[in-house]
């Protein structure tokens, strides 16, 4: 898709969801992610939730097997619901890193 393409939908968002497509786009052009973090030897280097050993792949993986938000802050209580909004927009954003995640992790 190019912008032109694009270009009539942007303008049609409301005035936060403008602010919500800045911010995504200049999360992916800093490779900055709120509250997500990639560290190399840490989890392999997967994407995880800041601070914790908790990969987003896995909290995907268990949202996809039908664990609701409030099942999953249930299992990690170390997580709070700011954490799964930003693991949910990082695997929007980078749904093969994801994908790709959880097929190898399924064969471990």
């Amino acid at each position: 898709m190019t912008l032109k393409e694009l270009e009539p939908q942007l303008l049609a968002l409301s005035p936060t969801e403008k602010s919500q497509a800045i911010q995504l786009i200049l999360n992916s052009l800093l490779n900055s992610w709120h509250g997500i973090e990639k560290t190399l030897n840490v989890c392999g280097g997967d994407a995880c939730i800041r601070n914790t050993r908790i990969p987003v792949w896995l909290l995907v993986s268990y949202q996809q097997q039908g664990l609701s938000d409030a099942k999953i802050l249930e299992a990690y209580p170390t997580l709070n619901a700011v954490d799964l909004a930003n693991a949910w927009i990082y695997a929007e954003s980078h749904p093969q890193e994801i994908a790709t995640a959880i097929l190898e992790n399924e064969a471990d």
